[in-house]
C-alpha cells in the first residue's frame, strides 16, 4: 500500500530501530513506548487487520508468534512477562491499517489497559 506507514517502514522509506527482520516479518521498537521495552512485529506482506486474514495467510499470525518468543528472550523480558497486544478496528484502537503485535514489558503491567 502506498500510503501505509508500516509498508514505508519496511521498504526504508520511513526509518525505524529494526530488531528483527526476516523473509515474512519484520520487528522495530515502538517511537513512543509505552513500557521500558516495547516493540512491533508486523507482516511485511500488507494484510489491514485480523479482520483481513483467512487460509491464504493466516500462517503469517503462527510465525510471528514464533518470532515474539525468540524476541522476548532477546530483551530478557520473557521470564518475568510480557504483553501481546492486536488492536482490530477503529473501535479496537487500531490507528494503523497494517496487521500488527505491540510487545510490552519490562515493568508490570496493569489490567485492564483501558
Amino acid at each position: 500500500m502506498g500510503d501505509c506507514i508500516f509498508c514505508k517502514i519496511i521498504n526504508g522509506e520511513i526509518p525505524s530501530k529494526k530488531l528483527y527482520e526476516d523473509d515474512k516479518v519484520y520487528a522495530f521498537y515502538d517511537i513512543n513506548p509505552e513500557a521500558p521495552i516495547h516493540f512491533l512485529v508486523i507482516p511485511k506482506e500488507h494484510i489491514e487487520s485480523a479482520n483481513a486474514l483467512n487460509e491464504n495467510n493466516v500462517n503469517i499470525v503462527a510465525h510471528i508468534f514464533n518470532v515474539i518468543n525468540k524476541l522476548a528472550k532477546e530483551t530478557k523480558i520473557a521470564e518475568s512477562g510480557y504483553r501481546i497486544v492486536n488492536n482490530c478496528g477503529q473501535d479496537g484502537g487500531q490507528t494503523v491499517e497494517h496487521l500488527h503485535f505491540h510487545v510490552l514489558g519490562g515493568r508490570s503491567l496493569q489490567w485492564p489497559p483501558g
